[in-house]
């Protein structure tokens, strides 16, 4: 993920999407250094005055039903931190992109909020409650709490968790794992660069950030596996803002020895630095890390070129799939913004498991083309984001077949 935030998001957020929920924090495109990336997570926490939720999300505000649903009506939990002090922002933008995706596919579906706290048991405990009287659990968000779940053998519904565990055990039969995830994007960009580079040797880009380091890792890993060569660079990165000498001596480097494209495990700002000191010839992957957003009049001409895979909901706004939902009013966060697209598309995904229980099917998201498989009675779930090429001036191209 998915990603950028204005403010350091709660690591437990921290996407393994950033293999988890998002993508690093938004990145400051309106000055130098940008804000750090997210390992405190894609996702800030919430501030101490808070905008009501039916401001910033119109039409998502409708409360939770009390009466009993009728005959055939699916009943969906939604479980989230929504009393956390550090996660309940993150949490609210998921649950209003949730209830924006039931505002407009309501029919033959009841959804029940289910708040929980910060601590693993707190979740245990909500979930517990969910399950027993829901027929779909969706939820947790946090990374811990989707362990806990996974530890404690209580799945006994189908349930969609919305961050990657990052354990070592296997996931309940009935477990469906939704998050945004870094690594996947760069699998993604890996994949991308091969088909317009098939004979290219990369380098790869990242600073010494669990999330950068991450997504190098699973770029060069892909690289590796399509029989391609790369060599790598980890640039010192404090602040913001990226050693002058370690750009001097890449500078150096790239003169005796050039490759044919870069992969950047980096976010908006620091790509930014890295352009400006070795110059834009070079063809350039990233991830959504490296969104500088759309902000009217504040160009990046630095990143002009940049080819990035990003979530639909922030690159393709004119996008059928993506037009049918409101979006929030007051939210410059790129990475509120991905997790609200993920509350819609994690309804549309519970929404399919409970009228199409047992089936394999393929929709179009705002967070991508989603795949969800099922293979001796595990549940799988393929995302191929948006692929765009950044312009200054315009905004993103998206290109086709990727």
């Amino acid at each position: 993920m998915f990603a950028g935030c204005s403010t350091p998001m709660p690591p437990d957020l921290g996407c393994g999407v950033p293999g988890g929920l998002c993508a690093p924090a938004e990145p400051n495109t309106r000055a130098l250094p940008p804000a750090p990336p997210p390992e405190t997570p894609t996702r800030a926490p919430a501030s101490e005055t808070r905008t009501s939720p039916v401001e910033l999300y119109p039409g998502t505000g409708t409360p939770q039903s009390q009466a009993r649903p009728a005959a055939g009506t699916a009943r969906i939990a939604l479980l989230l931190p929504l009393q956390s002090p550090a996660l309940g922002q993150a949490a609210e933008a998921v649950r209003a992109g949730f209830m924006a995706g039931h505002e407009r596919d309501r029919n033959g579906i009841e959804v029940n909020v289910v708040p929980s706290g910060d601590s693993p048991e707190s979740t245990l405990e909500a979930y517990a409650r969910a399950a027993q009287q829901n027929d779909i659990v969706v939820g947790p968000l946090a990374r811990s709490s989707v362990a806990a779940i996974v530890a404690s053998n209580a799945v006994s519904k189908p349930t969609i968790a919305l961050n990657h565990p990052q354990t070592e055990r296997p996931l309940p039969p009935q477990m469906l794992v939704v998050g945004l995830s870094v690594e996947e994007e760069a699998r993604q960009a890996a994949d991308w660069a091969a088909q317009e580079h098939p004979m290219g040797r990369a380098l790869v880009l990242s600073g010494k950030a669990a999330w950068q380091q991450r997504t190098a890792g699973a770029f060069a890993a892909r690289w590796a596996r399509l029989g391609r060569n790369n060599a790598t660079a980890e640039l010192p990165i404090l602040d913001g803002y990226v050693d002058a000498t370690a750009l001097a001596e890449l500078r150096s480097r790239l003169a005796i020895d050039r490759p044919e494209l870069v992969f950047a495990a980096l976010d908006a700002g620091a790509l930014r630095q890295v352009r400006s000191a070795l110059g834009t010839s070079l063809p350039t992957y990233a991830i959504s890390a490296a969104n500088p957003g759309r902000s009217p009049g504040m160009g990046v001409p630095e990143l002009d070129g940049v080819r990035l895979v990003d979530l639909p909901w922030t690159v393709q706004p004119d996008h059928p799939a993506v037009m049918v939902y409101p979006r929030p009013v007051d939210s410059e966060s790129l990475d509120m913004q991905r997790l609200y697209a993920l509350g819609i598309d994690a309804f549309q995904i519970a929404r399919t498991l409970a009228q199409q229980p047992g089936t394999n099917f393929t929709l179009d998201g705002v967070t991508g083309r989603l795949s969800v498989r099922q293979n001796n009675g595990a549940w799988s779930l393929r995302r191929s984001e948006a692929a765009a090429v950044y312009r200054d001036g315009i905004g993103f191209e998206t290109v086709a077949g990727q």
